[in-house]
């Protein structure tokens, strides 16, 4: 077993036992599950050379040996499938999938195998970083002596994925599932924590609906930042996956430019919605209703509102309660989902509904929205216009998410399932 950290700045001589230089760096090419080293970078004389494994007589934490006497003084140049332990890997973030969060490569573990050395595991512990800094064994003398653990935590290689092609993005692969599989606000969590730079790779390799609901449970100040870095044809796309009025909330913090922009690209029917939304004070029930509902005529018989149900397949955040409207779009009833449910097939909805439901105007103060879900106990609470016709709905979630602090909104969970 070797550890980078070990090596790094370790001399290099030739066979004569002469010195050339130093380890600056070792070379693997990626692809094998453990990938082998294909050479060394030594620096020697203000000159970065590589010299390839095949000249290598052994390295290990005294340095590197050589089988030859003289070296190609060709300025060394990584090829594609290669990367540079110590500068592409040492210090990197990567996503640690079981601890739900981002860790730092703090060393790098290598193995012989036969006439080759592999690259077996990244050091994400406390015990990597230790030997980096030459405290490893004092530090272990100390902790058996006084029997604590000493914080050791390896990812093993082959559960390290590079996202495109930097590895400076990395993401580790999950029995049966992905990045794609954790919870939103999981994700959400995990995207905050990384730099900039390093959220291309891992938005790069998830699809456009886990994107969008990752993005519902992001920071406000991230969500910008994730949309503006990407193309406006994907963000236009996310957008799209987005219920409409946390696609309106984010829209109307971009910049008149981007804003404009994304818009054009979106399909039409869903640009509308986003620029209806837009239309309203951000602190009324307008501006914090979403379009999403299930509404029906009155004229149905409860049979017919579950056929109605199966073919729209309404998101699980509009489907509690059923809002029935006239010819005109006018409010006139809601069901619950169980009173429908239990109805009598050719019961007629205007028997099983409630009359002169409660509702809001789209240009109510939030905290009057507020107060009225928390009064009557409702999942949704229904926004009509002043005709009386239905807009949309605002949600308990986004209801309290108006009156509670930024504090307390994060020790809440979620209580609906995006």
């Amino acid at each position: 077993m070797l550890y980078l950290s070990q090596v790094i700045g370790r001399p290099v001589r030739d066979r004569q036992d002469e010195p050339m230089g130093k380890v600056a760096d070792l070379i693997v090419a990626v692809g094998d599950p453990y990938p082998p080293v294909t050479g060394i970078v030594v620096e020697t004389e203000g000159r970065r050379i590589f010299v390839p494994w095949s000249s290598v007589a052994s390295l290990d934490a005294t340095g590197a040996r050589l089988r030859t006497r003289t070296i190609d003084i060709e300025k060394f140049r990584a090829r594609p499938d290669e990367i540079q332990l110590r500068t592409d890997l040492l210090d990197k973030q990567i996503v640690d999938i079981d601890g739900r969060k981002v860790v730092r490569v703090n060393d790098v573990r290598l193995d012989p195998s036969g006439e080759a050395l592999r690259l077996v595991a990244v050091d994400v512990g406390g015990a990597g970083l230790l030997r980096r800094l030459g405290m490893e064994d004092p530090f272990r003398t100390i902790a058996r002596n006084l029997r604590v653990p000493v914080p050791e935590k390896y990812i093993d290689w082959e559960d390290v994925d590079p996202v495109e092609t930097s590895i400076a993005s990395i993401k580790l692969r999950v029995p049966h599932g992905g990045l794609a599989e954790l919870h939103p606000a999981d994700l959400a969590t995990i995207i905050d924590q990384l730099a900039p730079r390093d959220r291309a790779g891992v938005l790069a390799s998830l699809d456009d609906e886990a994107v969008a609901d990752a993005m519902e449970e992001m920071e406000p100040d991230t969500q910008v930042e994730v949309l503006e870095d990407l193309e406006p044809a994907r963000a236009a796309d996310i957008l799209e996956e987005m219920s409409p009025d946390d696609a309106a909330d984010l829209v109307a913090d971009l910049s008149e430019s981007a804003r404009d922009e994304i818009l054009a690209l979106m399909e039409r029917e869903e640009a509308a919605e986003v620029e209806q939304l837009l239309g309203y004070p951000e602190d009324t029930a307008g501006g914090i209703m979403t379009t999403e509902f299930v509404s029906i005529p009155a004229h149905l018989d409860a049979a017919a509102t579950i056929d109605r149900l199966r073919e729209l397949e309404p998101d699980a955040e509009t489907i509690y309660y059923v809002y029935v409207t006239d010819d005109d779009g006018r409010l006139v009833g809601v069901l619950s989902l169980r009173d429908l449910i239990v109805a009598p097939p050719h019961t007629p909805i205007s028997e099983v509904m409630i009359r002169e439901p409660v509702a809001v105007g789209v240009l109510a103060d939030q905290d009057e929205v507020a107060e009225v879900v928390a009064h009557y106990n409702l999942l949704a609470v229904p926004v009509v216009d002043d005709e009386g016709r239905l807009a949309g709905i605002v949600t308990v979630d986004d209801a309290i998410d108006t009156v509670l602090p930024t504090a307390w909104k994060k020790r809440l969970p979620r209580l609906f399932a995006r």
